[in-house]
C-alpha cells in the first residue's frame, strides 16, 4: 500500500470538485490547477492549494502534461486524478506519472493504449469470446474486396474511417447497389480529414441502444461490475440523459453483459474504474463497442443505485488496497436518472450558448443531487466543454426518479444563457422515454425545436390567463365597500 496524502486534480469544473469532495472526506489534501479563464472557479477556491498553469485554451493549460507533472513535483503530490476528458485517456500522461513516481489514479498506460485503438481493443478481447459487431478484422482500401465482405455480412452495413472520429468518414449503406459510390466517398472523406483512406466495414445495427457497464478492478486480481447504465438519449453522438438500471435488461442479460465487461477488463490487465460500452440491438443481442479507461461523466447514477463512492474506490485501488466489495455484495436498489446541464441552445441545434450566469440557483431536496462547477455571476467560457453541471435524481422506481427530475428541473433557475434544461423536461415527459421503448435515434425521431417552443408558448399563455384572473380577483377585493 502506498501513502496518499496529497492529490492533484488535473481537471476543472464539476468533476474537479467531485473528486476533491471525496478526497477531503478521506482526509487527503487537494491541489487544483487552473487556466486564466478559471481564475475564480469554485474548484480553485475549494482546493487546499491552487496553481495557475496557463492561458485559457486547453492546449495552453489543461493539456500541458509536462507542466502538470512539474507542479505535482514542486508541491510533493503523491497522486494525480485526471477526471474525464483532457488527459484522462492519454497513455503518455499516465506514463509520465509512472516515470516520476506519481500514482496515476487510473489504469496503467498499457491498458489505455490497447483500449484507445479500435484495432488493438478488438484484438485483445477476441480471445475472450466477447460478441462483436460482424465486420472486417483489418482496415481496407480495396473496393472490390470490401464489396465481397459487405455482401457476406449482409446489408445495411457501416463504413467507418480507421483513423476516424466525430462521425467523419462514416457512411451507412442500405443496399448493395449503393456500395461502391459510398465506399469511394468514405475513403476520400477519410483522406481529407485524417490523411488516411483506410476504412472498416461492419454490420450496421439499425435501432441500437447504448448500454454500458461500470467495472472496477484492483491490483490483486479482483474485478467487479457495478451493473449497467442506459445512455441512448444522445445528440450528435453525445449523451444527454442517462439512467441506471436500463429498463430493458433482464437479470440474465445483465449478468451476461456484466461478465463480458469483466472479461474485457481482464483482456488488458485493467486497474481502477472503467466502462465497457455495448450496442444492444432490437433482438437484445449485445456487441462490444469500446472501453473508456477512466471515470465516466454519468458515474453518479451508478453510485446512487449501488450505494458506492466510485472515486473513493478509485483512490483505494490506486493506493494498492484490495477492493472492499465483492460482486455478491452488490444489489441494484431503486433507480437514478441524470441530465447533463449544458450551456447549449436546444432551440438552435444545441449550439453552445456562452454568456454570464445572471441567475444561477440549484434545486435542492431529498434524492436530488447536483454535481456542479459554476456559481451565479460567473461567465461560461467558450474554451471548454459547455457542461455546467449534472442533475441527478433518485427514486424507489423509475417513474419516481423521472417525476422528481421534472420537479428538479422546474426548480433549477438559470438566466443569461440557454441550457439543456427544457430539453430534459421534454425527454422526461415523452411517452417513448417513459415507456422505456426508445433507442439512440430518440432525438432524430421525436425532437424538434418547435415541440419546445409550443410548450413554452402554452406555458406563457397559461401564466398570462392566471395573471389576468388574479388581477380581476384583486380588483374585486379592492372594490369591496367599506362597512
Amino acid at each position: 500500500m502506498f501513502s496518499m496524502k496529497k492529490i492533484l486534480i488535473a481537471n476543472r469544473g464539476e468533476i474537479a470538485l467531485r473528486v476533491m469532495r471525496t478526497a477531503k472526506k478521506m482526509g487527503i489534501k487537494t491541489v487544483a490547477v487552473y487556466s486564466t479563464a478559471d481564475r475564480h472557479a469554485p474548484h480553485v477556491k475549494y482546493a487546499d492549494e491552487a496553481v495557475l498553469i496557463g492561458e485559457a485554451p486547453s492546449n495552453q493549460s489543461y493539456l500541458l502534461a509536462d507542466k502538470i507533472i512539474e507542479v505535482a513535483k514542486n508541491l510533493q503530490v503523491d497522486a494525480i486524478h485526471p477526471g474525464y476528458g483532457f488527459l484522462s485517456e492519454n497513455a503518455h500522461f499516465a506514463e509520465l506519472c509512472e516515470n516520476n513516481n506519481i500514482t496515476f489514479i487510473g489504469p496503467k498506460s498499457k491498458a489505455i493504449k490497447i483500449m484507445g485503438s479500435k484495432l488493438a481493443a478488438k484484438e485483445a478481447v477476441k480471445a475472450y469470446n466477447i460478441p462483436m459487431v460482424p465486420g472486417t478484422e483489418e482496415a481496407i482500401t480495396d473496393i472490390a474486396a470490401a464489396k465481397n465482405i459487405a455482401t457476406d455480412i449482409g446489408f445495411p452495413i457501416l463504413i467507418k474511417a480507421s483513423a476516424g472520429g466525430g462521425g467523419k468518414g462514416m457512411r451507412i449503406v442500405e443496399k448493395e447497389t449503393d456500395f461502391e459510390a459510398q465506399m469511394e466517398r468514405a475513403i476520400s472523406e477519410a483522406v481529407n480529414a485524417f490523411g488516411d483512406g483506410s476504412v472498416f466495414i461492419e454490420k450496421y445495427v439499425s435501432s441500437p441502444r447504448h448500454i454500458e457497464i461500470q467495472v472496477m478492478a484492483d491490483a490483486h486480481g479482483n474485478i467487479i461490475h457495478l451493473f449497467e447504465r442506459e445512455c441512448s438519449i444522445q445528440r450528435r453522438h453525445q449523451k444527454v440523459v442517462e439512467e441506471a438500471p436500463s429498463s430493458v435488461l433482464t437479470p440474465e442479460l445483465r449478468e451476461q453483459m456484466g461478465q463480458a465487461a469483466i472479461k474485457v477488463a481482464k483482456s488488458c490487465e485493467y486497474l481502477g474504474a472503467g466502462t465497457v460500452e455495448f450496442l444492444l440491438d432490437d433482438k437484445h443481442n449485445f456487441y462490444f463497442l469500446e472501453m473508456n479507461t477512466r471515470l465516466q461523466v454519468e458515474h453518479p447514477v451508478t453510485e446512487l443505485i449501488t450505494g458506492t463512492d466510485l472515486v473513493e474506490l478509485q483512490i483505494r485501488v490506486a493506493r494498492g488496497e484490495v477492493l472492499p466489495i465483492k460482486q455478491s455484495d452488490l444489489k441494484i436498489q431503486g433507480h437514478a436518472v441524470e441530465l447533463r446541464v449544458y450551456a447549449e441552445d436546444p432551440l438552435n441545434d444545441f449550439l453552445p450558448s456562452v454568456g454570464n450566469l445572471e441567475v444561477y440557483k440549484l434545486p435542492e431536496g431529498k434524492n436530488i443531487r447536483v454535481d456542479n462547477g459554476f456559481e451565479e455571476g460567473m461567465d461560461v467560457p467558450i474554451y471548454y466543454d459547455p457542461m455546467l453541471s449534472k442533475l441527478i435524481t433518485y427514486g424507489e422506481t423509475r417513474e419516481e426518479a423521472i417525476q422528481l427530475m421534472i420537479h428538479a428541473i422546474e426548480n433549477y433557475h438559470i438566466e443569461g444563457i440557454q441550457t439543456t434544461l427544457p430539453f430534459g423536461t421534454f425527454v422526461c415527459e415523452h411517452e417513448a422515454f417513459r415507456s422505456g421503448n426508445f433507442d439512440t435515434h430518440f432525438v432524430k425521431k421525436y425532437y424538434a425545436p418547435e415541440a419546445l417552443l409550443n410548450k413554452q408558448q402554452e406555458e406563457a399563455e397559461i401564466a398570462a390567463i392566471l395573471a389576468v384572473k388574479q388581477y380581476l380577483e384583486d380588483k374585486k377585493v379592492l372594490r369591496l365597500p367599506l362597512k
